[in-house]
């Protein structure tokens, strides 16, 4: 047989493209359109529906960047389409194929229902089907005229991120708006050449299922009459059908597609926007359910529901209608879907209990699964954190995106740091935005890494990171792949059946231990510093308001515990938390308004505390300690005086002491306490730190050397920091002023102020303080760099195999050096409060109160010392998307702690990151809670949600070894349960003096203690 294989396949894809797909819609005819420009932000459909609105004619330009334009739209359908099927097709002026990020509309009937959105790749709304002719058409349509971020592929900077700099020039030119009759037929041809030209191109060019393809349409495009697509649209799909029917082989990979919309809460666009985009897609989700009865829609982030809850109540009610048929699966189970690095231990549990109850208490539903699918890399407490919250599996694609090693499994058991293991799975397809696609069908059999031990993956389809979700031609796709040879076999089912039909065939996966690290993206442990920085100071400033007011509900009459201005402003952190927020990866106006959340959050907390202090009365000045160690250290008065303290853990203590520790001295530039000797060189940098006690020289080289290095990642500006950054720099050696501005017997202070650069200046004040090692370097920061990435090095003389990182509830262990592939790919890290470095006797440890990203060095040096450097990732500069990004002002502390180990580490990064509190009040009660036993730590104390009385604490095991304590409580107590993080009962524990405490290396344990009655 000749190969006539060009022919045949340039014949199709003509006919196809230019004949059959411009056929689809049979007869149109326009709806008449009028307009009215909302001013400013969007407003309600009561305030749209009464505005006054004047003719508006195709082909004109409508929408400056962040408007709203409302149109009206009329029509009637004509008489002579009677029983044909009658759609309004709308096009905005589309650009691109992108639904995310552009003009975006959602239709509404006359009386305000909300029918379905419209975007560049799904227009049409259901009018008839059938249709009797006559109909009267009326829609107001919300448009919103988002600008197109991504227009110049993230090339240059743009200020289209921000309405205070996007201007007002319209975007986009409306191009049409119409009735049309859809041709049924043609519309299903067209999907059936689709399928099987994908289907055809992605098999080998040996194989005889692709000539067959091949050569059934040949004869099947013989029947189109190329005058009548329409009269013989009908014969064509009846030649193609015996070649759509061939089964699937015995032995074809089984895909469960679930349908999704992933929706970043905030990214190229403000949350005020996603409230609105979630109404769009899940209007187009009810919509489609409607029609595909088979139809599964997996949707997470609780936080997106209680927007729709709260703005469009028609549309939460045709979602709880969907979950109860169940085609609309609640997933993930957390409130966003939060960063996987960034948030603190107990946000994420944060995350998970308010995730969870929101859905078990709107639905019945308790979610199974962690669904986070984009975030930049996973925390190895997940493990944990997941099963903690009643959690079965764990589900991600974004590590196929790795720059250097492809990860090897997709369907895998994951092991967290304490031992716990979860199912856990990446689907193969290698997208959260599957549209079944030819190409992403055979991505997914060739990719998969599990072949001949496990037969399925999953793949969520549906448009997505700016919503859209699925669409009815993805749904016509899945169905011809149902069971069709050459292809793998669709399913469509809930993420639910396909994790337990994948672990009952797999229950022997494979077990990948510890962290998640996504070699990509390694930049969003420092982008947006100032957003970083409001999301520390919330998670600390909530423990602190938790713990006292719980203190004042346990010994102040009268003082209410403040449940739901908690409840709201834990939910406000929460949400920032989402994986495009924290991260740094936004626009300038999510930022901007991230900033000025985080400053109303920090002030409602300061004022929840200060309630629940006051409530205990006045007496005197006393230090209140929120973090949960013992605390010997100086504070100041609310005068400014220096004073020497001692107070326990979770309490109180007046401002006296009775044996004040060696004072510190000062000579010249050197800072002595009896404990370190710290010599400030004449550029500034630290030329000496010295233990006295160990009797070494801490430091290898300049300490607290600022390097500024040249910082153009390969792409994704914000995200990203490639490993070239380090090939360019200039060390900030020349200070412009070195002087002592503090010098007390209690504290002393050397402040360090350099100019720099494009007019940035960074003004340091070196402390120590009697009583402690801790060396602080507060840092003032004026940033006007663009393109550039600042760092502070500690290059210290220890040989160190392996640097120690704070995660969520324990630390991570990561080798300093880079024998493998895997390792050099770690040139840039994420930890949280303390990173620490140790050789057999002697540690040092780098602290921080806002900063994640750092990088650990090392070199052997010519006399055979090992110098090993931590180089803290301070501030970036990049240009995209916020062309402004982590400009201006920044104050920071970091800390060098000398002669420390891990639980030392973790005790001084509480006290940084929980300075002690000062404040009138009378002789304080007890603590609420105190331990005894090294290594177990206390990370909350709070009242349990269900306002029972109970007070709940979560503790977990710092060290990494096994530890047994007692926990003892400041309140009569009349019995103890262990819970999951919910608060939900797992067993009782006996109560004698306190309640014993036994937990395996990074346990985390929740406590729920019943307070006895009074009297």
């Amino acid at each position: 047989m000749h190969d006539e294989r060009r022919r045949i396949e340039e014949r199709a894809q003509r006919l196809h493209t230019q004949r059959i797909k411009p056929a689809v819609y049979a007869a149109t005819v326009p709806l008449a359109v009028e307009a009215w420009q909302a001013p400013g932000e969007p407003v309600p459909f009561d305030r749209a529906a009464a505005a006054a609105y004047e003719p508006f004619a195709m082909d004109t330009p409508w929408g400056p960047p962040w408007g709203t334009t409302w149109f009206r739209m009329r029509g009637q359908v004509p008489a002579e389409w009677a029983g044909r099927r009658v759609e309004a097709v709308i096009d905005l002026g589309f650009v691109g194929g992108w639904p995310g990020n552009q003009a975006e509309a959602l239709v509404h009937l006359a009386d305000g229902t909300p029918l379905k959105a419209v975007n560049p790749l799904n227009q049409y709304v259901p009018v008839a089907a059938p249709a009797a002719g006559g109909e009267e058409v009326h829609y107001l349509v919300e448009a919103a005229s988002n600008p197109d971020i991504l227009a110049d592929d993230f090339a240059r900077p743009t200020p289209l991120g921000d309405v205070l700099t996007a201007g007002d020039r319209p975007l986009y030119t409306f191009r049409s708006a119409d009735l049309a009759v859809l041709d049924e037929q043609v519309w299903h041809l067209d999907l059936d050449l689709q399928v099987l030209r994908e289907l055809m191109a992605e098999l080998a060019e040996h194989d005889p299922r692709r000539h067959e393809i091949l050569h059934a349409l040949d004869h099947a495009l013989d029947l189109l009459d190329l005058d009548d697509v329409a009269g013989s649209a009908a014969a064509v799909r009846e030649a193609l059908r015996p070649v759509l029917a061939k089964p699937a082989h015995a032995s074809a990979h089984v895909i469960s597609g679930v349908g999704h919309a992933h929706i970043d809460s905030a990214w190229l666009w403000p949350i005020r926007e996603t409230k609105r985009k979630t109404a769009r897609t899940f209007s187009n989700v009810t919509s489609l359910a409607e029609e595909y009865e088979e139809f599964v829609f997996a949707c997470s982030q609780a936080q997106q529901y209680a927007w729709v809850r709260d703005n469009h109540p028609q549309v939460w009610e045709r979602i709880r209608k969907s979950v109860e048929k169940g085609q609309w699966a609640p997933v993930g189970g957390m409130w966003v879907e939060a960063d996987g690095n960034l948030p603190g231990g107990e946000a994420i549990a944060r995350q998970l209990v308010h995730g969870k109850r929101f859905f078990l208490e709107h639905f019945g539903i308790e979610t199974k699964g962690v669904w986070l699918p984009d975030s930049f890399g996973y925390t190895a407490a997940y493990p944990q954190l997941a099963k903690l919250a009643g959690n079965e599996w764990f589900l991600t694609q974004k590590i196929s995106w790795n720059q250097t090693n492809k990860f090897p499994h997709h369907t895998f058991w994951w092991e967290g740091i304490d031992g716990t293991r979860i199912f856990t799975h990446f689907p193969p397809i290698d997208t959260y935005n599957a549209r079944f696609s030819g190409e992403e069908m055979s991505r997914a059999v060739r990719n998969y890494a599990e072949k001949g031990g496990a037969t399925r993956s999953l793949a969520p389809f549906g448009w997505g990171d700016g919503g859209g979700g699925p669409t009815r031609e993805i749904m016509e796709r899945a169905r011809r792949l149902r069971n069709l040879e050459g292809s793998p076999r669709v399913e469509i089912e809930h993420p639910d059946a396909f994790f337990a039909k994948a672990r009952e065939e797999y229950p022997d996966a494979p077990v990948w231990v510890g962290e998640l690290y996504l070699e990509l993206h390694r930049a969003t442990y420092t982008s947006q510093a100032r957003t970083k920085q409001g999301n520390r100071r919330s998670e600390h400033l909530l423990r602190e308001a938790e713990l006292w007011a719980t203190t004042a509900a346990l010994h102040a009459p009268g003082y209410a515990y403040p449940y739901e201005r908690l409840d709201r402003l834990w939910k406000t952190v929460l949400l920032h938390q989402f994986h495009d927020i924290l991260p740094g990866s936004s626009i300038a106006w999510v930022h901007r308004e991230a900033e000025a959340e985080y400053a109303r959050v920090a002030q409602e907390l300061e004022e929840l505390t200060g309630e629940a202090v006051a409530a205990l009365g006045g007496g005197g000045a006393r230090a209140f300690n929120t973090s949960p160690y013992d605390r010997a250290e100086v504070v100041r008065t609310a005068g400014g005086v220096p004073v020497y303290v001692e107070v326990p853990a979770n309490g109180s203590a007046p401002l006296a002491v009775a044996e004040p520790p060696r004072p510190v001295t000062v000579d010249g530039r050197v800072l002595d306490n009896g404990l370190v000797r710290v010599e400030v060189a004449e550029d500034g940098t630290l030329a000496s730190v010295f233990d006295l006690r160990a009797r070494r020289e801490v430091l290898a080289g300049p300490g607290n050397l600022l390097r500024l290095h040249t910082d153009l990642p390969n792409y994704w500006d914000a995200w990203d920091i490639d490993k070239h950054y380090r090939n360019r720099y200039t060390d900030l050696l020349d200070a412009t002023s070195v002087e002592v501005v503090e010098q007390d017997p209690l504290l002393a202070s050397i402040r360090v102020s350099r100019s720099f650069g494009k007019g940035s200046t960074i003004t340091q004040t070196i402390t120590l303080r009697a009583g402690s090692p801790r060396v602080d370097f507060e840092t003032d920061l004026d940033w006007h760099e663009a393109e550039k990435i600042l760092k502070a090095g500690f290059p210290v003389d220890i040989r160190a195999a392996h640097a120690s990182a704070e995660i969520q509830f324990g630390h991570v262990q990561r080798p300093t050096h880079v024998n493998t592939s895997w390792e050099a790919a770690r040139f840039e890290v994420s930890g949280h409060r303390w990173v620490h470095l140790a050789e057999p006797g002697y540690g040092v440890a780098v602290l921080n109160d806002s900063t994640y990203g750092h990088d650990v060095t090392r070199t052997v040096r010519e006399d055979g010392g090992t110098t090993t450097t931590v180089g803290l990732s301070l501030v970036r500069a990049p240009r995209v998307p916020d062309p402004g990004a982590d400009q201006g002002r920044h104050r920071f502390t970091y800390s060098l702690l000398p002669g420390a180990d891990i639980e030392d580490a973790v005790a001084e990064g509480y006290a940084l990151n929980l300075p002690l509190r000062v404040a009138d009040a009378a002789g304080a009660p007890e603590p609420v809670v105190s331990v005894q036993g090294d290594g177990v730590t206390v990370e909350a104390v709070k009242l349990a949600d269900d306002a029972s009385g109970d007070v709940v604490v979560r503790l977990y095991e710092c060290r990494g070894g096994r530890a047994r304590g007692v926990l003892r409580t400041g309140f009569p107590l009349a019995g103890a349960q262990i819970t999951d993080l919910l608060e939900r009962p797992l067993e009782e524990v006996p109560v004698d003096d306190g309640v014993p405490v036994a937990l395996r290396p990074f346990q985390i344990l929740t406590l729920r203690l019943r307070r006895a009655e009074a009297g």
